[in-house]
C-alpha cells in the first residue's frame, strides 16, 4: 500500500478476485535485502516494445518530481539492486532526470524508443509464472463523513498510534529482518504480540487507549480505509482531515475476499470490493465474523491536506501514474512502463499502456507478478479500483551504468 506508505503497510485490496483486500505499505528508510535476482531480465534493444503513453504529460511530471524528491535526499552512494542490475541513488536520480527530458521532448514511437534505448536498460518482470504475466489491481483513497466525538451512528473510531504499541528493530539486535516489522506491547517484563482486529474492534479494545482521528458511521468503511491505507475525513463543519498510515499491529494479513470465495458466499466472477460490501450490507450479522477474519489492523496519523496520499517513500501518489510493487524487488521509486487493462463502463475493460513510477508497496503485493495501480480519491476511483483485475506486463527503466 497500498496507501500502500507512509504510506500504508497495505492490507491489500488491490481487489483481485482472489486477493481482495489491500492497503498502503510502509517503507523502511534503508533499502531491503536483495531478493529474487531472476525476477527481472534485461530486454534486448531489438525486442523493446513500442513505449506508448496514454496519459497527460503533466501527471507524469508530477510523479517524476515526487520520486526525485526522495532520491535526492538519499546518500548518493546508497546502492539498490533490481534483478541482476545494481545502481546507486545518485545514478537513479540522474537517470530519472534524463528520462523526464527524453519523454518530455519526444512523442511516442520509434524515435522515443531509440532515444531511451541509448541511455537506459529495460528490464521485464518474470511475472507470476516466469513468463512475464503480471496481475494488475487497483487501489484508491476513500472519502468519508466523520465526527470528532462519538455520536450514533458515528461510533466507529479511526485510531492513531496506540500509546502502548512498540515496534522493534530486530536488526539492532543482530537479527535478520522479516517481511514485516516486529510489533507488540509490554506486559510485565515481556514483549507480547499486539491484539488482533477481533479484540480491538469487537472485544475488549485497546488496553492503553489510542488517539482517535475521527468516528465513522460504518465499521465496513473503517475496514476498507485500513485496506486502502489512507483516506480523507469530512467533519460536520466542513473541515477535512487526511489520515495516512502510521503503523500496524504486526499481524499477518488475511483476505476476507478469499474467505467469502472459499465459503461460496460470493461468486468468483463477481468478486470485487463492491461485492464484499453488498454481501455485508445484506448480512449485518456477518460483519464481525468476516472482518475479524483479517487480524491485521492499521493505525493512522494526520497528513497535510494539500498533498496527495503518500506512498511508501513518503512522496504524494499521482492517480494513474503511481504503482505499488514488491519493495524487495523494486527497492527505489524508479520509472516503469506497463501494459494492462482497466475497467471501463459498467462491465467493460480498456487497454492501458503508460509510463509509471513505482512509489508504493503492500503486504498483498508480493513477488514479480503483482502490481497495484493508484486510481485516485473518492467514489469514482473506488468504483474503478474495486473492479480492476487484469493481466499485463511490467517493465523497469534503469539508466545504463557508466
Amino acid at each position: 500500500m497500498s496507501a500502500a506508505a507512509a504510506a500504508a503497510l497495505r492490507v491489500g485490496l488491490g481487489v483481485a478476485a482472489l486477493a481482495v483486500a489491500f492497503g498502503l505499505g510502509a517503507c523502511a528508510s534503508r533499502p531491503p535485502a536483495a531478493a529474487g535476482r531472476e525476477s527481472f531480465e534485461a530486454v534486448p534493444v531489438a525486442a523493446w516494445p513500442a513505449l506508448s503513453d496514454d496519459l497527460d504529460r503533466a501527471s507524469l511530471e508530477a510523479a517524476v518530481a515526487g520520486s526525485l524528491a526522495y532520491l535526492d535526499g538519499l546518500e548518493p552512494d546508497l546502492r539498490y539492486r533490481f534483478g541482476r542490475e545494481e545502481r546507486t541513488a545518485a545514478e537513479l536520480a540522474r537517470g530519472l532526470r534524463r528520462f523526464a527530458e527524453i519523454v518530455g521532448s519526444l512523442r511516442d514511437g520509434a524515435e522515443l524508443r531509440e532515444a531511451l534505448a541509448a541511455e537506459f536498460v529495460l528490464l521485464v518482470s518474470a511475472g507470476r509464472d516466469g513468463r512475464g504475466e503480471v496481475l494488475f489491481t487497483g487501489y484508491y483513497e476513500p472519502v468519508h463523513e466523520a465526527r470528532r466525538q462519538p455520536s450514533p451512528p458515528f461510533v466507529h473510531p479511526l485510531y492513531g498510534w496506540p500509546y502502548d504499541l512498540v515496534t522493534v528493530d530486530v536488526a539492532a539486535f543482530g537479527l535478520e529482518s522479516g517481511p514485516r516489522p516486529l510489533v507488540g506491547r509490554i506486559e510485565g517484563r515481556t514483549l507480547v504480540p499486539y491484539p488482533e482486529r477481533r479484540t480491538i474492534d469487537f472485544g475488549v479494545g485497546l488496553a492503553a487507549g489510542a488517539p482517535v482521528l475521527g468516528y465513522l458511521a460504518d465499521p465496513v468503511d473503517v475496514f476498507f480505509l485500513h485496506v486502502q491505507g489512507s483516506g480523507t475525513l469530512i467533519f460536520e463543519d466542513g473541515s477535512r482531515l487526511r489520515a495516512g498510515f502510521a503503523t500496524t499491529n504486526g499481524r499477518d494479513y488475511r483476505s476476507i475476499g478469499r474467505l467469502l470465495l472459499d465459503e461460496g458466499l460470493v461468486e468468483r466472477s463477481e468478486m470485487s470490493m463492491q461485492a464484499i460490501r453488498s454481501y455485508l450490507a445484506a448480512h449485518p450479522e456477518e460483519v464481525e465474523r468476516v472482518l475479524s477474519f483479517n487480524p491485521s489492523y492499521v493505525f493512522f496519523r494526520p497528513l497535510p491536506a494539500e498533498d496527495g496520499p503518500p506512498g511508501c517513500f513518503g512522496v504524494p501518489l499521482t492517480p494513474g501514474r503511481s504503482i505499488a510493487t514488491d519493495r524487495r524487488l523494486v527497492p527505489a521509486p524508479v520509472a516503469a512502463w506497463v501494459q494492462a487493462g482497466m475497467p471501463a463502463g459498467s462491465s467493460g475493460q480498456r487497454p492501458i499502456s503508460r509510463f509509471v513510477l513505482s512509489q508504493d508497496t503492500g503486504s498483498a503485493i508480493r513477488g514479480p507478478g503483482r502490481v497495484d495501480v493508484f486510481i485516485g480519491a473518492g467514489e469514482e476511483a473506488a468504483a474503478i479500483a474495486g473492479r480492476m483485475q487484469s493481466t499485463g506486463r511490467l517493465y523497469l527503466l534503469l539508466p545504463r551504468a557508466i
